[in-house]
């Protein structure tokens, strides 16, 4: 599965692989009730990080210092952030879940691995 995300629970068991070498990810803050997404996509074998936005400010959703506001009221700009091995998310019965995007289907996480009871750990498939 070159090229695509795998989701994995801690200690590696494999709940999904998505097709597509690209996805996004976004969550609503718990707090601000604001909705963060983040584009990434999957090259050589990690994850990269190719755009994040934010839906207004506020505490923890400060956007980056490049960040351009959009018409449609984002902030949008590129993270500053290397290639990353896998991305990690907790699992909160407080919070919303987050919502994943991948080949044109979005759906909550937990729609993905059939769990929202563990943290799901995002990396390239093998």
């Amino acid at each position: 599965m070159s090229g695509s995300l795998c989701l994995t629970a801690l200690g590696g068991a494999l709940l999904a692989a998505l097709p597509g070498p690209s996805f996004t990810l976004s969550w609503t803050h718990s707090i601000e009730k604001t909705e963060w997404r983040e584009e990434w996509r999957v090259d050589s074998g990690r994850l990269v990080p190719v755009e994040a936005s934010v839906r207004g400010t506020g505490a923890g959703m400060e956007p980056g210092p490049d960040a351009r506001l959009t018409a449609d009221g984002w902030w949008v700009w590129v993270p500053g952030l290397p290639p990353q091995e896998g991305v990690t998310l907790a699992a909160s019965s407080f919070t919303a879940d987050h919502r994943l995007c991948a080949d044109g289907l979005c759906k909550p996480l937990a729609d993905w691995t059939g769990r929202r009871d563990t943290a799901v750990t995002l990396r390239a498939c093998p």
